[in-house]
């Protein structure tokens, strides 16, 4: 099992009884939602949130004994898009191989998984076609190099807020010194900044965003400067 404290993944509800939900990942590892971890606030209908069979994005709180204990309401809404947004990708993904390998196409996807994520092998294949080699004929390479070339898609943006504030008689100097190491970073006046950063991929960017982030707070905290990042 490799799921850790803090995952945001999809499960798919089996089961509700009482007050708890039981559910399973896609690859079969199973879990369960208490009351509490489903909504804020109180429930009058549990089935208003959750239902048999209904593919949800979740929160992994612990994981013992094989079992995960999860939380619904913990998943933040950019989070939930996220996670669905690569399901809805890699899905449409097989879909493509099935195409090409017809009924060989999971145990291929099996072995790719095995070594990389579906998402992540694909879009390399984009740029370098040649990885497909690995787990295609030579025919089978070039039809879904072919594909997947025809599927480049443009880059996207990503960005985040944040205010920092001196109250140092040099504070502006110190204010540079901290930001100026990156490029991006905009201000928008009475202490507020963005920072941008345009990708194909949206999830390798924002980890790369919340690492300069942390950095920059960190800088702050020794310059004895304020800092508060927006809509986390």
């Amino acid at each position: 099992m490799d799921y850790q404290e803090g995952d945001i993944i999809l499960c798919k509800v089996i089961g509700i009884v009482k007050t708890t939900v039981f559910v399973e990942t896609l690859d079969g590892i199973k879990g369960s939602i208490v009351m509490s971890e489903i909504a804020p606030g109180r429930i009058r209908n549990i089935r208003d949130y959750v239902v048999p069979n209904k593919i949800i994005a979740c929160k992994v709180l612990q994981v013992r004994d094989n079992h995960l204990f999860l939380s619904l309401r913990r998943v933040k809404l950019n989070e939930q898009k996220e996670v669905l947004e690569e399901y809805k990708k890699e899905k449409s993904y097989g879909g493509i191989i099935k195409t090409i390998s017809g009924n060989k196409t999971g145990d291929i996807i099996k072995k790719i998984n095995e070594k990389y994520s579906l998402r992540d092998f694909l879009d390399n294949s984009k740029e370098n076609p040649e990885i497909l080699k690995e787990f295609f004929s030579k025919e089978e390479a070039e039809k879904l190099g072919k594909i997947m070339s025809s599927k480049k898609e443009k880059e996207k943006e990503i960005k985040k807020e944040f205010s920092i504030t001196c109250t140092s008689p040099n504070g502006l100097e110190i204010i540079k010194k901290i930001l100026g190491k990156y490029g991006g970073i905009k201000y928008l006046g009475n202490s507020n900044y963005t920072i941008s950063k345009k990708s194909h991929d949206l999830k390798k960017a924002d980890q790369e965003i919340r690492e300069i982030i942390k950095i920059i707070e960190e800088d702050a905290e020794k310059e004895k400067c304020s800092f508060a990042l927006k809509n986390k």
